[in-house]
C-alpha cells in the first residue's frame, strides 16, 4: 500500500509499505478513504519533536471503512464507516471513564514510533486501530467524509479549547464574554465556532495571514485582527479597557502565549491547546498572580469530544469544510507538506484522497 513516511526533518516520502495486519484480538483494520494533514504533523517534520523513527507512517486524522476486525472487537463489524480520535483509547480505564480519553492507560498516538515502539499513522491506504471498540466512532450517513475528517482532531480540539475557557465563567458571564483566538489556522477557525456555541458575545481572531482571517470573518463571524495591528489596543477598546474575558491560544509558540497573557483581563481565562516545545514560559508565576490568571491546557480528549460534536456536524449550522483548502491524492503528499509548512498557495487544511 501507499503511505506517507517520515524520513528526516523536512523530508517525507510516499512509500510502498506492507499493509497492516491484526496483531491483537482488539484490533481493527480500516481502509482509509480520506486522511488529513494536521499542524501538529509539522512538529516532527520541522524537527521540533525529536525521536520519530524513519519510515514511520505519518498522520492521525483519517476516516474509512472497516475491512477486518479482531475476535474481541465489540460494537463494530466489517463494512462500518468509522472515524477515530487522534489517540487510541480503551474506553474502560479510570481516565476514559471520566472523559479524559487522551490519557488512556493503554492509549497510543497515531503516527508516532520511537525506537521501534509505537503506532503507525493514518496517512496511508490502510491503518491498524488498536483498542478498536473504544477508539472508533461509527459515522452516520448524514456526515460526509470531509466533515468527519475534522471530527477526530481539529474540530474536537477547537471546541475543547473553548470549553476549557468557558468552564470558569458563570452563564451570565459567558453571554457577555469577549473572546480572543490567537491563531487562525484550522484549529483557530474551529475554536471560533466553539466560542460562538458556548455563547460568546464577540470573538476576535488574530493571525498574520489575511486570507485566513477573511475566512474566519466570512464563514464563522469572527472579528479579524492582523498581528501588524495593535491587537491589545483593539481588544481593550472593545472591552472598556479591561481586556479579553477568555483567550484561546492554539498556536503552540511562546510569542502566542505572551500575546494571550497581554490581551487577557485580570481574572480572565487563558485556555491553551497549542503544542508547546519551548522549555520556559513567557510569563512568570508572579505574572499569573498579578492578573488572577486561570490557565487551562492539555491534549484534547478527542474520542470523548467526538460524541459531543456529532450533533454540531449533523445540524449543518456551520460550513466547517470551508477550511479545507486542498484536496489532493496521497501521491502529492511530499509537495503538500512543503506548501503547508511554508503557508504557500493559500494552504490552510489539506486532505489526502486514496487510490
Amino acid at each position: 500500500m501507499l503511505a506517507v513516511t517520515f524520513q528526516k526533518p523536512y523530508e517525507v516520502a510516499v512509500s510502498t509499505v506492507e499493509k497492516p495486519k491484526i496483531q491483537e484480538p482488539t484490533d481493527a483494520i480500516v481502509k482509509v478513504s480520506l486522511a488529513g494533514l494536521c499542524g501538529s504533523d509539522l512538529h516532527p517534520y520541522r524537527g521540533a519533536e525529536k525521536g520519530l523513527d524513519p519510515m514511520t507512517i505519518m498522520g492521525h486524522e483519517f476516516v474509512g471503512t472497516i475491512v477486518e476486525v479482531g475476535e474481541q472487537v465489540k460494537g463494530f463489524q466489517v463494512g462500518d464507516r468509522v472515524g477515530s480520535g487522534f489517540t487510541t483509547c480503551c474506553g474502560e480505564c479510570w481516565y476514559c471513564s471520566r472523559g479524559l480519553t487522551c490519557r488512556c492507560e493503554k492509549g497510543q498516538l497515531y503516527g508516532w514510533k520511537s525506537q521501534g515502539k509505537g503506532l503507525e499513522g493514518g496517512q496511508a491506504e490502510y491503518v491498524r486501530v488498536p483498542l478498536a471498540s473504544g477508539s472508533l466512532l461509527k459515522l452516520p450517513d448524514t456526515i460526509e467524509d470531509e466533515e468527519a475528517i475534522l471530527l477526530g482532531d481539529i474540530l474536537s480540539t477547537g471546541f475543547f479549547c473553548a470549553m476549557n475557557g468557558f468552564s470558569a465563567l458563570t452563564e451570565m458571564e459567558a453571554s457577555e464574554a469577549v473572546v480572543v483566538v490567537i491563531g487562525c489556522g484550522p484549529v483557530g477557525m474551529l475554536a471560533c465556532i466553539g466560542a460562538k456555541e458556548y455563547g460568546a458575545k464577540q470573538v476576535f481572531v488574530v493571525d498574520s495571514v489575511n486570507e485566513r482571517l477573511q475566512v474566519a470573518a466570512d464563514r464563522f463571524g469572527a472579528t479579524p485582527l492582523n498581528l501588524s495591528q495593535d491587537v491589545d489596543a483593539a481588544v481593550k477598546s472593545a472591552t472598556g479597557g479591561r481586556g479579553a474575558d477568555i483567550v484561546l491560544e492554539v498556536v503552540g509558540h511562546s510569542s502566542a502565549l505572551e500575546l494571550a497573557y497581554t490581551v487577557m483581563r485580570p481574572g480572565g481565562v487563558l485556555s491553551s491547546v497549542g503544542v508547546h516545545t519551548a522549555p520556559t514560559w513567557p510569563f512568570t508565576p508572579g505574572d499569573g498572580y498579578d492578573k488572577n490568571l486561570t490557565y487551562r491546557s492539555g491534549r484534547c480528549p478527542s474520542r470523548a469530544m467526538m460524541d459531543k460534536l456529532l450533533p454540531v456536524l449533523i445540524s449543518k449550522k456551520y460550513a466547517v469544510t470551508s477550511i479545507i483548502s486542498h484536496r489532493v491524492p496521497i501521491t502529492d503528499a511530499v509537495e503538500m507538506y512543503r506548501k503547508f509548512d511554508g503557508r504557500l498557495d493559500g494552504c490552510t487544511k489539506v486532505v489526502f484522497t486514496m487510490p
